[in-house]
């Protein structure tokens, strides 16, 4: 099986790699625990054997969703947040041109209710005036403010410019699978309906419909993603010493020496969202009960010309984990220049590419030498499969190293902290009390 690759040896400059080893059996019980399901958190280990349990049926009924919608309509707003969105958003952005968010099937996909921003819906209620449009609605209970807000714009919208018939037609809910403020609207409106499972939280759920389902409607191959993780579950979960064990059990060692921040660095930009969807998934897994190693992202080489001082010469607290990929889809040349006045004819005739990658191996020496450990993820191509084997090792490392620092890796009672106060300065019934302490507070 060809598949994505690991590579730490960089790391043993800073950490022996003797001590990583002590680690290993450390991290092979916290992968037997996530197997056996007596971790912390052992209600939401379904995305473990997700990949396996997904039938052929349900994936038709995704795609057969995903062509009825695009047969109705040019363009399909996708609202969730977190979770409910960057898996999705991180697919179809790596997948598609890097200059609209069209899929094979040339329909274009934008994002809503993950902000909210007055601006950002008043020009998307004007952008769509004159579109055919469709709704994909991601929410367990709803209510979530930020997709909340999105639905109710645009269902309204939708309904004034379709009718409420056609509307129903062109609205595709993601939901629980019973109970819940959306369900309960699905029903009534008899909207298209999937189901997010209870067992697996928001930022593991890429492999269930609320990433399917976006990434079929924008024409891309949900069964080579599912293959894909398929083969990383494969060789993760059948072997002790796999790529997810050593990574965690590398970062683990390296966090315990002091380097209480990761980087997550990519060069290639179509890996944004990629970094984007990481951020969220080590950042809500492992950062609680003041514990945790704080995830960032940076974008090379643009963020060389930016972050590249700090990350070169700042505080030694940093350790950089870098996502390559090793052939491009296309072929570009760099052509030579009679004038030659920028002096790049050194360059002539060598693959845009063939320079990127020179970049990248200067920059992973520069910051090894600087004193910033690096690891190296290589993917062969930029597919849907190879994305797939991506996805699944990092879900299964985040899961590993959170139970080697001894925290429930799949709950995040802090976010809730926000939301209480948002609820009392905006006087929402039931939070009175709450709403006079924070205004006494605020005098």
């Amino acid at each position: 099986m060809n598949s994505i690759k690991f590579d730490y040896s960089s790391v043993c400059n800073f950490v022996k790699k003797e001590e990583i080893g002590m680690l290993f059996p450390e991290a092979e019980r916290a992968l037997q625990s996530l197997k056996d399901g007596n971790c912390k958190g052992n209600d939401f280990l379904g995305w473990l054997d997700l990949p396996e349990q997904i039938t052929v049926e349900e994936l038709k009924d995704m795609e057969e969703t995903a062509r009825a919608l695009r047969s109705r309509t040019e363009v399909v707003v996708v609202i969730g947040i977190g979770g409910s969105y960057l898996g999705a958003r991180a697919v179809i952005e790596a997948l598609a041109g890097s200059f609209h968010n069209f899929g094979k099937a040339d329909m274009k996909i934008i994002f809503a209710g993950h902000n909210i921003g007055e601006d950002y819906y008043y020009e998307l209620l004007n952008y769509l005036e004159d579109k055919e449009f469709g709704i994909c609605v991601i929410s367990k209970s709803g209510t979530t403010t930020e997709p909340a807000i999105a639905f109710r714009l645009l269902k309204e919208m939708l309904e004034k410019k379709v009718g409420r018939t056609e509307a129903g037609k062109r609205i595709v809910a993601i939901t629980d699978a019973h109970k819940g403020a959306l369900r309960t609207l699905a029903d009534q409106e008899g909207y298209k309906s999937f189901i997010i499972p209870d067992n697996v939280g928001g930022r593991f759920s890429v492999l269930t419909p609320v990433g399917l389902l976006p990434i079929a409607i924008a024409g891309f191959d949900i069964r080579a993603l599912v293959k894909g993780a398929v083969e990383m579950r494969k060789l993760c979960l059948e072997q002790e010493i796999n790529p997810a064990t050593e990574y965690a059990a590398a970062r683990t060692a390296l966090h315990r020496k002091g380097y209480n921040i990761e980087l997550l660095a990519d060069f290639n930009p179509k890996l944004h969202y990629i970094i984007e969807w990481w951020k969220q998934l080590f950042g809500e897994s492992e950062g609680k009960d003041h514990k945790g190693i704080f995830p960032a992202g940076v974008d090379f080489t643009t963020d060389l010309h930016s972050m590249g001082q700090f990350i070169q010469q700042g505080p030694r607290m940093m350790m950089e984990t870098v996502i390559s990929v090793e052939k491009p889809h296309h072929r570009v040349d760099i052509p030579a220049d009679d004038a030659n006045l920028d002096k790049l004819n050194f360059l002539a005739g060598k693959r845009v590419d063939e320079v990127n990658k020179m970049a990248e191996l200067g920059t992973r020496l520069a910051h090894v030498d600087g004193g910033v450990p690096n690891m190296l993820v290589t993917l062969p191509e930029l597919t849907a499969e190879y994305i797939g084997q991506l996805f699944y090792f990092f879900e299964l490392a985040c899961g590993i190293s959170g139970c080697m620092s001894g925290v429930n890796p799949f709950d995040q009672p802090g976010v809730e902290a926000y939301k209480n106060n948002m609820f009392a300065l905006l006087e929402k019934p039931g939070y009175e009390e709450a709403s006079k302490a924070i205004q006494k507070r605020l005098k």
